[in-house]
């Protein structure tokens, strides 16, 4: 006689209603995918980047969010249909996606986070060459950092903009989970730590607890310090899971950045503009005329007020072409479609030494 039990008739009945799900959800993803090549068809479109448009792809997952009403959380939700329209767009061909490599970045997590895994992601040294393959047709689009909520701006990434017709065409948000890994088994082995300067800078305090006496190496990248902690004896590295997972490295301490709301916001770059999505954010390049006085930014600005336009960041840079002369970047809330962004920005421009929309791009979702 078997030792092996038969599962009570109602778990039986319940795999049976799950099978019947499963087989209608399938039917549903391919029905999806012949409407998404349908769409392709009416329209005359030829290759997979005329197909992707990220405002209609953000309209979809604000609806996924609304319907939800659980079990999975809207996150889990948004990833999932996040994943469907990145199989439905990749029949043809997958689209190109450069981004700031070596495999294992959070740059990369940032990539399949807003476009999905059926994408052809490109690992790239740095953030100029991301730039430059995307101006040359070689990427589709690309995706740098740009912020974090604890270290501020990325300044290399901003600069780029000074020079590059690139357009804004999206943002990501990503929670950045920091991990102390390598190949030894307790940190007192450890005689330095490699990491982004950004990286190290997120977990300053944990290090200066745990680590005091630690050489800190900044390093181009994560995944290049996980490389480091890989191949060398003595060395760990501060980066994400997934450079752990590409380094075949141990975790040693998980979590160790010193926020907990510790998050990085990245850009989606393109060679053009879309239309509005309904939840838009815009980000101006500009500079005013007299570098002197009392009031020229005020005076600049005003119109955004006047129509009513909120500003959700300002950042000054250098502008390179002469000493102590600089320009702004600003992120306003609103496409340049919009009527009251339209006449505020035009009322800018009127006044303004240097003025260019860099991007009108959907908010992100979740």
């Amino acid at each position: 006689m078997s030792d092996k039990q038969t599962p009570p008739p109602d778990l039986n009945a319940l795999r049976e209603q799950i099978d019947g799900v499963d087989e209608q959800i399938q039917d549903l993803i391919s029905e999806r995918a012949r409407l998404a090549q349908e769409v392709g068809r009416v329209k005359g479109l030829t290759t997979t980047a005329e197909f992707y448009r990220p405002e209609r792809e953000a309209q979809v997952l604000r609806k996924v969010v609304e319907r939800n009403d659980g079990p999975l959380r809207d996150e889990e939700m948004v990833r999932v249909f996040r994943e469907i329209m990145s199989a439905c767009l990749a029949q043809e061909e997958p689209l190109k996606v450069g981004f700031l490599g070596p495999e294992g970045t959070f740059t990369q997590s940032a990539v399949l986070k807003h476009f999905g895994h059926s994408v052809h992601a490109l690992p790239l040294a740095t953030i100029e060459e991301v730039f430059h393959e995307v101006e040359a047709g070689v990427a589709d689009f690309g995706v740098v950092p740009i912020e974090n909520s604890s270290e501020g701006t990325v300044n290399h990434t901003l600069d780029m903009f000074l020079t590059s017709p690139l357009k804004i065409c999206g943002e990501v948000e990503l929670r950045i989970c920091q991990h102390l890994m390598g190949r030894m088994k307790d940190i007192s082995a450890i005689q330095r730590v490699c990491s982004h300067p950004q990286s190290l800078a997120q977990c300053r305090a944990w290090i200066a607890q745990f680590l005091p006496n630690v050489e800190q190496i900044p390093t181009s990248s994560n995944a290049e310090a996980a490389r480091r902690a890989r191949d060398e004896d003595g060395t760990a590295a501060i980066a994400g899971d997934a450079a752990a997972e590409v380094y075949s490295l141990r975790t040693l301490f998980a979590n160790i950045e010193d926020h907990a709301d510790n998050t990085t916001r990245f850009l989606v770059i393109g060679r053009k503009m879309f239309p509005a999505s309904g939840q838009d954010r815009s980000t101006l390049l500009l500079s005013a005329r007299g570098t002197e006085g009392p009031g020229v930014l005020h005076d600049l600005l005003d119109p955004l007020a006047r129509h009513g336009v909120s500003m959700t960041r300002i950042e000054s840079r250098p502008s390179r072409r002469r000493k102590w002369d600089y320009v702004f970047f600003i992120d306003i809330v609103g496409h340049y479609e919009d009527d009251n962004v339209r006449n505020a920005i035009d009322e800018i421009e009127s006044n303004a030494n240097l003025f260019r929309v860099l991007g009108s791009y959907p908010r992100a979702v979740l």
